[in-house]
């Protein structure tokens, strides 16, 4: 499979603290990633210079989307591209309807003019088949965007909007956080859904720090970062290890194997990558 995304050697700062200090991935076409982590240890924050937040300055490194430079791309030329980011917080747009925004997103993704929208009857029949096939209630796209939407609601609309959006790599930002079981197996479902749908060509970076939506969004690899980095990288298997002895367990782990070799580089123990770096 194509490497799509491609990420190396990242360092990111806000404001004056430095958060990203050498991260490094790559997400191809079709493959299923998940990025854990504790609270803190740059995920969400790798999240955001993927989607262009200016509040985020790289410092050096580099990002590849489909070979070219996606740090040198707006934010709205990143999602035209095919890159989706489901938000933590998705924010409130009053007086803005979820058909009105969704038909507006969708022709910028098709790449019609500024001012051209998709045809009425077309879009309706696009987002009529995509309601019935997330099971989303219907009603949802008379109301402004997530105002007065509950946690569960808004997740949903998301998962509607990657749905709508069809992109090629969709990124889900704490997408299960504050969510009870059963909206997150809504979710996951929709994940899944578009997944199939792609034909399994899409790819997914599943940004978490609990491992329970994993239980059913069974990732390709799984990757635990600390301090700005990976430091291993594993099957779906390393999530459950993760769910068994937790962070403190898997950083033991990685301590243990960086005292034991002399230099840098990949280290592969106990059926898992860990990248050393002294």
């Amino acid at each position: 499979m194509s490497a799509e995304l491609v990420i190396k050697d990242l360092w990111a700062q806000v404001e004056d603290k430095v958060i990203l200090k050498g991260a490094g991935l790559t997400v191809g076409t079709g493959e299923i990633h998940a990025l854990m982590g504790p609270n803190g240890s740059g995920k969400s924050t790798l999240a955001n210079v993927l989607m262009g937040n200016p509040f985020y300055q790289v410092q050096r490194g580099e990002v590849l989307y489909k070979g070219e430079d996606l740090l040198a791309m707006a934010p709205d030329e990143r999602a035209r591209k095919g890159l989706f980011i489901a938000f933590q917080y998705p924010v409130s747009i009053p007086g803005v309807t979820m058909a009105s925004f969704l038909r507006t997103a969708v022709s910028a993704r098709r790449g019609l003019d500024k001012d051209k929208l998709m045809g009425l009857a077309e879009f309706q029949k696009l987002i009529k088949a995509k309601v019935e096939e997330l099971q989303v209630d219907p009603s949802i796209l008379g109301r402004y965007v997530n105002e007065g939407f509950s946690g569960g609601e808004k997740k949903r609309a998301e998962i509607l909007q990657m749905a709508v959006l069809a992109p090629e790599i969709a990124i889900m930002d704490e997408t299960d956080s504050g969510l009870d079981v059963d909206a997150v197996k809504i979710v996951a479902a929709g994940v899944n859904r578009m997944y199939e749908l792609s034909g399994k060509k899409m790819g997914v970076l599943v940004i978490t720090h609990y491992p329970r939506i994993l239980k059913y969004i069974r990732p390709t690899r799984v990757h635990v970062m600390f301090d700005g980095r990976i430091v291993t990288s594993g099957t779906e298997e390393l999530a459950d290890e993760l769910d068994r002895i937790g962070y403190d367990g898997i950083r033991a782990q990685y301590e243990k194997v960086a005292a034991e070799v002399a230099g840098e580089g990949e280290i592969r123990s106990a059926g898992k990558v860990f990248w050393v770096k002294h």
